[in-house]
């Protein structure tokens, strides 16, 4: 296959990380087997769909241990371990642990989050993972035990850089009298903005890089969604219960994914693009994780590496989400 030309980069926060304006997301790949699946996935579809993703331009992947139970990291090692291009920068999370019955539980204590790291490096296949994140702060009591052991794992040369996901700024402000932060992982798209009151301004003004998770709230918003294939997902699909796929939300979803189509079409770019590239706008936002699940995917969003919306376009999404606030 064709390779692109690889797309301006952008720098993550305090780190030498250069990273392309949309990272591979893997939280799908993962599989079905476990509480946060998103139905049944094939390795061979995921691997491809990584392959395809790299091909493009796409510089960097996001994991973490936690996604299939470790099957994430395994399929991530392999499409690494037998791709043929420069090699990805790879990123992934800890804290959140499983039990031989695969029930989930959750620590911030040293001893774990070093057990947890080596766990990571063997299934990823490699040395040194590049940015290691705490996946939530989460038991809150632990959370400065745990970044003191992140500092320290660091020291060790087995992490380059360490970042945070799903923090406050409060938990944030805890953890940077201990060592600094690199990124701060946030959910944001247009349909979830908490973070831009005071979240993404303290990451901005702190020089704390933002990777943000969900631009197109877990497939919502890419324009192949239908109230008809949301009925029909997998009973073991997560997205079954979220609220936004469900009324009295859902219809002003589909709505608005119109008005991403009719953006979109003028650039021959999909809906989903539009959404992440909305996300990119913001002046805080170092880079998105897009997720994939297949080669044909990975290639639909892949224009967003370089899309950007224009200032008309950006107002456009926004005077509708206020004039339809549900």
């Amino acid at each position: 296959m064709t390779t692109t030309a690889l797309p301006s980069l952008r720098t993550l926060g305090n780190s030498d990380l250069q990273l392309t304006s949309i990272g591979f997301g893997a939280w799908a790949i993962g599989g079905g087997n476990w509480e946060y699946s998103w139905g049944p996935q094939d390795d061979n579809e995921s691997i491809a769909a990584i392959h395809r993703a790299l091909e493009l331009g796409v510089n960097w992947i996001d994991t973490a241990a936690i996604y299939g139970l470790g099957h994430s990291e395994d399929v991530v090692g392999r499409a690494v371990k037998s791709h043929s291009g420069p090699k990805p920068l790879i990123f992934t999370k800890c804290s959140m642990r499983w039990r031989q019955d695969r029930s989930i539980y959750r620590s911030l204590k040293a001893n774990s989050l070093a057990e947890e790291l080596e766990g990571s490096l063997q299934r990823l296949g490699v040395e040194t993972i590049d940015l290691y994140q705490i996946h939530w702060p989460d038991p809150d009591e632990e959370l400065e035990e745990g970044w003191e052991a992140l500092a320290r794992l660091r020291q060790q040369g087995k992490i380059r850089w360490i970042g945070v996901s799903n923090f406050s700024i409060e938990q944030m402000k805890r953890a940077q009298k201990i060592a600094p932060i690199t990124s701060l992982q946030p959910p944001y798209s247009m349909l979830r903005r908490a973070i831009e009151a005071e979240l993404l301004p303290f990451a901005q003004a702190n020089g704390i890089g933002v990777i943000n998770y969900s631009p197109m709230l877990s497939g919502l918003l890419t324009g192949t969604m239908t109230a008809e294939r949301i009925a029909a997902l997998p009973a073991e699909d997560w997205r079954r219960g979220g609220i936004e796929f469900k009324e009295p939300r859902l219809s002003r979803n589909l709505r608005l994914v119109e008005l991403l189509r009719k953006i979109g079409s003028g650039h021959g770019v999909s809906p989903g693009v539009v959404a992440v590239a909305w996300t990119l706008h913001n002046p805080a936002v170092t880079a998105a994780i897009v997720g994939g699940r297949s080669a044909k995917q990975a290639e639909g969003v892949a224009p967003a590496l370089k899309f950007r919306l224009n200032e008309e376009e950006y107002a456009q999404v926004n005077a509708f989400l206020a004039s339809n606030a549900v």
